[in-house]
């Protein structure tokens, strides 16, 4: 599902407007992207949470020439899906 459809499912299971739904779409994904970079987590009961997790830096190699490079440090966005979530989709 890309966004064109999910935009399409929420207008319909909604009954908004297209145009509705995706306004309404990219403000989630607007604050959920700016709670991230505050540095702060997303919690959403049953659904699962957004979180922010640090990487180290390393060294790493290039796979062409074996020369060894510098990973730097950097933060990585990650989903956690909540227990309701996990059930829903491991139903047989």
């Amino acid at each position: 599902m890309n966004k064109n459809d999910l935009v399409a499912a929420v207008a319909e299971k909604t009954t908004v407007p297209k145009a509705e739904a995706e306004k309404l779409i990219d403000a989630t994904l607007d604050v959920i992207t700016t709670t991230l970079k505050a540095g702060d987590e997303v919690r959403l009961v049953g659904f699962g949470t957004f979180v922010v997790t640090k990487r180290k830096a390393g060294t790493g190699r290039n796979p062409r020439t074996g020369e060894e490079i510098q990973i730097p440090a950097s933060k990585q966005p990650k989903f956690r899906a909540g227990k309701q979530l996990k059930d829903a989709v491991n139903v047989a």
